[in-house]
């Protein structure tokens, strides 16, 4: 139904567009992952004072540009001259959008303001087929579904992980709210496990991809792979293409 899923699985998500070089959720990292070969990125959305989208994971600026400031309480004005690391700039929604018309981007947003500003950005951008719109909010992603209709993907906030993976121990099914493609899930969480056979073979008779977060490990990716799961997210993008590569399933 969704052409979000149209590739080949297992999916291979660049994390941040590959945390590990050193910057993430830039211009530059995006092109070094389309660059690699991933098709699927997975970004973070915050909005500012004057609702503008941004590409960003965390709400405050302090980490990656050593500067003081709410992403919320500044204008985008104000964030337009602001560079991650000395560097790269802060990419709005749009833009990221626009730049790579054939990427298919896994947007979490970050907080309850970007919510009508991204489902507004991605419509005008014509991109409501080719994204995924993520959050650890149970109740920021039922806004996202009110807002952007039945027709954009959607992954799953905490509450109702915790409902998924209960359902699948007890073996009994669950109703999903129809958007709802893939479970966006650690491989545990708090000391309890969440990804094991049991839990992919649970989601796939639901109708749902598995995709798992953020892997680095070769090992581990391997392990994930042999489980069934239908997609990783990494920072380390070369290893997981080596691995990806090493079980024919790289695309």
């Amino acid at each position: 139904m969704f052409r979000y899923l149209d590739a080949r699985t297992p999916l291979a998500f660049a994390h941040r567009g590959g945390a590990a070089t050193g910057d993430e959720n830039t211009a530059e990292a995006f092109e070094r992952a389309v660059k690699l070969g991933f098709r699927y990125v997975e970004t973070d959305v915050h909005a500012t004072a004057d609702g503008v989208p941004v590409v960003f994971h965390d709400d405050t600026l302090t980490r990656l540009t050593g500067r003081p400031g709410r992403i919320a309480d500044l204008r985008w004005a104000d964030l337009a001259t602001v560079r991650v690391g000395g560097a790269a700039a802060i990419p709005r929604l749009d833009e990221t959008l626009a730049a790579w018309p054939e990427i298919r981007f896994n947007i979490d947003v970050k907080a309850d303001n970007g919510a009508a500003p991204a489902v507004e950005t991605i419509r005008r951008a014509g991109a409501a087929d080719r994204v995924l719109l993520a959050s650890f909010s149970d109740g920021r992603l039922a806004r996202l579904r009110t807002l952007a209709g039945p027709d954009v993907a959607t992954s799953l906030g905490m509450r109702w992980v915790t409902l998924l993976r209960l359902s699948s121990l007890a073996r009994v099914p669950l109703r999903l709210p129809p958007s709802v493609v893939a479970a966006q899930v650690p491989v545990s969480h708090a000391g309890v496990t969440v990804v094991d056979r049991r839990f992919v073979a649970h989601c796939h008779r639901l109708g749902l991809q598995v995709h798992v977060w953020t892997i680095d490990d070769p090992a581990e990716m391997g392990r994930l792979l042999d489980l069934g799961v239908d997609g990783l997210m990494t920072d380390d993008l070369p290893a997981l293409r080596a691995v990806y590569e090493s079980r024919g399933d790289w695309p």
